[in-house]
């Protein structure tokens, strides 16, 4: 097994006093894919539309702060001819989150049970975040959480860990946070943070019980 930093050694083994989770990827799956192969039958046409239209590039725009209704405004008026799908991505957004990641609200759970500081960073829109959030009581075991569209600022903007830093009251380098994208990972270790890049919810395990943080 390798250390937070991709090496052999002691690293690892750094004291954590709290654990800070990313949500899309590493305890919910999301992919846009589901939300629209039910209404975009074709695959073709499927992929052209997600390609094209209803991105995830775009859809960052509104974890970065922009509201619902200007961006499915201005999507529509670009292309007026697939209107009625961009409106499924406002109102039926959660049809994008089929449900957890494999293995990870296991892990959230034995961590609070033994006390450990929970909290998360997530690149999520503010309007979406406030329809998801009540749904789903795993997040009640985080004392804390940073949303990127609340904030107007998205991970892997250095930003958005310092705000986390005084939020949650540890120092960076006493938190371990887990994302399942790189440039997120690279970002907080360069803040001082201790960075998991997340792949599946057997690694993650493996390295908290490495820490001795988990059986």
């Amino acid at each position: 097994m390798h250390g937070t930093d991709g090496s052999d050694g002691a690293e690892r083994f750094a004291p954590v006093e709290a654990v800070v989770f990313d949500v899309g990827r590493v305890l919910f799956e999301w992919d846009l894919r589901h939300l629209y192969a039910p209404l975009i039958p074709d695959p073709a046409e499927l992929d052209w539309f997600l390609t094209n239209v209803v991105t995830e590039r775009w859809h960052f725009q509104h974890d970065e702060g922009r509201g619902v209704a200007e961006m499915l405004a201005e999507r529509q008026a670009e292309f007026p001819d697939h209107a009625h799908l961009i409106e499924a991505w406002a109102y039926r957004f959660n049809d994008s989150i089929p449900g957890p990641v494999p293995g990870s609200f296991a892990i959230v759970e034995e961590l609070s049970a033994r006390g450990v500081p929970l909290y998360a960073i997530t690149n999520f829109g503010a309007e979406f975040w406030a329809g998801f959030r009540p749904l789903h009581p795993i997040f009640d075991h985080f004392r804390d959480i940073v949303v990127s569209g609340v904030e107007k600022i998205a991970k892997p903007d250095p930003a958005i860990y310092r705000l986390a830093e005084a939020r949650f009251g540890h120092a960076p380098g006493a938190m371990l946070f887990v994302d399942d994208n790189p440039a997120n990972i690279a970002a907080v270790r360069a803040c001082g943070w201790q960075g998991h890049l997340f792949r599946d919810s057997a690694a993650f395990s493996g390295e908290l019980q490495a820490r001795n943080m988990i059986d």
